[in-house]
């Protein structure tokens, strides 16, 4: 098998393992917030083999570290909100919102990291709208806080992306997880006291243990090794287009896993393919402007 074919493989896996991460909290019985918790430490604490138990954090500076653990902070905000939305409706519907966020990228990242900026990337995020209007009028009433809360998500989500590639130079994709995973336990960690919980709400069930095994370690640690090694070997077109299927994945898994499709419309499908056919758009005329 050659490299880039491996690549691809490694890449497709460590995508479908993101879009399983909303099925997961959809199965994990405590809150959103607990649920994120334990997350975090779990991740952290494995991530520890990656980099020496801490050794390798000596070379960067305080400044350094200040700047990636900050960034852990809107990361743990981004996965309280976007377990927080998938408990308001379902994963499909969160998944649906979490679509947007590459559009989100693209009209934040100027703001951010002071690259020029696009009016085909704008184009593109205003033709985003009407199919979210239609996925919106197409769910249940009792889902739509979970939809504007999963668009709130996939803010967040651009948000951190793109100051993560602001000061991606500053340290190697290892560290820079580590870090911004220890921030967002830190984060969590001072707010538990002002968060209302019993212990039995706060301590997993045998089988929320059992999932959130399969969250922090296959989900998060494993799909960041596997898609490390991908990157390195494929281009940052043919990345983002298989990058652009976690949502796609995600929905597959939870009509098979959840049997979401019995709950939602027709249309709440159209919308989520011509959002699709939106992100899709994007990298492709990314690549022939470029060209041109």
């Amino acid at each position: 098998m050659n490299k880039k074919l491996s690549s691809y493989l490694q890449l497709h896996t460590a995508v479908l393992l993101f879009g399983l991460t909303a099925i997961l909290g959809d199965l994990i019985s405590i809150t959103a917030f607990n649920l994120v918790w334990w997350r975090v430490l779990i991740t952290s604490l494995s991530l520890l083999l990656f980099i020496r138990f801490g050794t390798r954090l000596y070379k960067l500076g305080k400044k350094t570290l200040l700047i990636f653990l900050g960034i852990g902070v809107i990361v743990a905000v981004h996965w309280v909100t976007f377990y927080g939305a998938i408990k308001f409706s379902n994963a499909s519907v969160v998944l649906a919102a979490m679509a947007t966020a590459s559009l989100f990228t693209s009209l934040i990242e100027p703001l951010i990291t002071g690259k020029k900026f696009s009016k085909i990337e704008l184009l593109l995020g205003l033709m985003v709208i009407p199919p979210m209007l239609l996925i919106a009028n197409n769910i249940d009433l009792s889902m739509q806080k979970g939809l504007w809360i999963g668009l709130l998500s996939a803010l967040l989500a651009s948000i951190f992306a793109c100051y993560n590639k602001k000061y991606v130079h500053l340290a190697n994709s290892t560290e820079i997880t580590f870090l911004e995973i220890t921030g967002a336990f830190l984060f969590l960690t001072l707010c538990l006291p002002f968060i209302k919980t019993s212990t039995a709400g706060f301590m997993p069930t045998p089988s929320d243990w059992f999932y959130l095994m399969i969250l922090a370690l296959a989900c998060t640690t494993l799909a960041y090794v596997l898609s490390v090694k991908a990157l390195r070997h494929l281009s940052a077109f043919d990345a983002n287009l298989v990058v652009n299927l976690e949502p796609v994945y995600g929905i597959l898994l939870a009509v098979v896993i959840l049997k979401e499709h019995q709950e939602m419309s027709p249309n709440f499908y159209w919308g989520m393919v011509l959002i699709m056919l939106i992100v899709f758009s994007h990298p492709i005329i990314k690549k022939r402007m470029k060209i041109k």
